[in-house]
């Protein structure tokens, strides 16, 4: 009986295994989306008949690569590019140290920011441009008694009141923003600063702004971008701009319309290249939170390339 009870349990004599089963192979059926389609084709025929009634239209659409680089085009693009560094720059600075104020502990400080930032906010900047033109109507001198003195004509030139127009309405957006970025810091960093001895100003100036720059820095350079398109304003106070150059250009070449776009263009290119500008130095200030910083422009390009060599060898 145990002879037979070993026999049974030798693994030769074991019956073999069934056959696993071979799954079917799945068929994935897409998910047709005919709403994407049909957008997509009224989009498409809206494009093609907007440039159809363009191109019927009667524009001179050649005077417009003809003028793109003129003497006097080319001049109010500098100016331009020189109003918004020079009008950033003052509200930037002044942004900066309304936003201390603000944050401040000292009633007087705080509400004067306060009334600086609900002032320049809640008034358009095409009257506070039209204001500061015009105070000559008001004030005859600037009288700042030993250091000068001059007529107000003479001393509020075009210029001067396009930054002034510029710069201090920019200021009380920028105190917002670096309002925003300075509390979006952990107040831990201010005490363990206070804990090392460090002063106030030295906290903030060492401590508390780069760490706010990550929060400050994208909203800081779609204010860049909005401040070079809201120079076109200063044409109210005869400052020469590209729009200034481009509506003479289009008095003297009776292409007014064509003038026009040509300016739109050249925004376009302005606009382009600090939004470049701006992509890279919000990647350089996310060094510090990002594990993998995002791909830049061109890496993309070569990293999609690359697939797409590797699909075709595996093809």
């Amino acid at each position: 009986m145990t002879d037979k009870l070993n026999k049974a349990e030798e693994p030769g004599d074991a019956p073999p295994p069934a056959p696993a089963a071979v799954p079917e192979a799945i068929k994935a059926v897409p998910v047709r989306h005919y709403g994407r389609w049909v957008s997509a084709l009224i989009a498409v025929a809206l494009l093609v008949l907007l440039v159809n009634a363009f191109a019927k239209g009667k524009l001179n659409w050649g005077a417009v690569p003809d003028y793109f680089f003129d003497a006097d085009i080319l001049k109010g693009v500098r100016n331009t590019i020189w109003i918004t560094i020079c009008a950033m720059v003052v509200g930037v600075v002044l942004g900066i140290i309304l936003a201390v104020m603000r944050l401040s502990k000292n009633p007087v400080t705080s509400s004067i920011a306060w009334g600086y930032i609900w002032f320049f906010r809640g008034t358009p900047v095409y009257v506070q441009l039209l204001v500061w033109f015009n105070l000559g109507l008001v004030f005859e001198y600037i009288n700042l008694g030993p250091i000068y003195k001059d007529y107000w004509s003479s001393f509020m030139t075009p210029f001067l009141a396009a930054l002034l127009g510029l710069g201090l309405n920019e200021a009380a957006y920028m105190a917002e923003i670096c309002r925003a970025g300075i509390q979006s810091v952990d107040e831990g960093q201010t005490e363990a600063s206070q804990a090392l001895g460090m002063s106030h100003a030295k906290t903030l100036r060492r401590v508390v702004l780069p760490q706010a720059m990550r929060v400050i820095v994208p909203p800081t350079g779609n204010e860049f971008i909005n401040m070079l398109k809201t120079t076109s304003l200063v044409i109210a106070v005869q400052y020469y701009d590209l729009l200034q150059a481009a509506s003479n250009v289009g008095r003297t070449s009776g292409a007014t319309v064509e003038m026009l776009f040509l300016a739109a263009a050249w925004y376009l290119v302005m606009t382009s290249v600090l939004s470049v500008g701006q992509y890279y130095l919000e990647r350089r200030f996310a060094r510090g939170s990002l594990r993998q910083l995002p791909q830049t422009p061109w890496q993309k390009v070569r990293s999609n390339l690359l697939s797409l060599g590797t699909r075709r060898r595996t093809a």
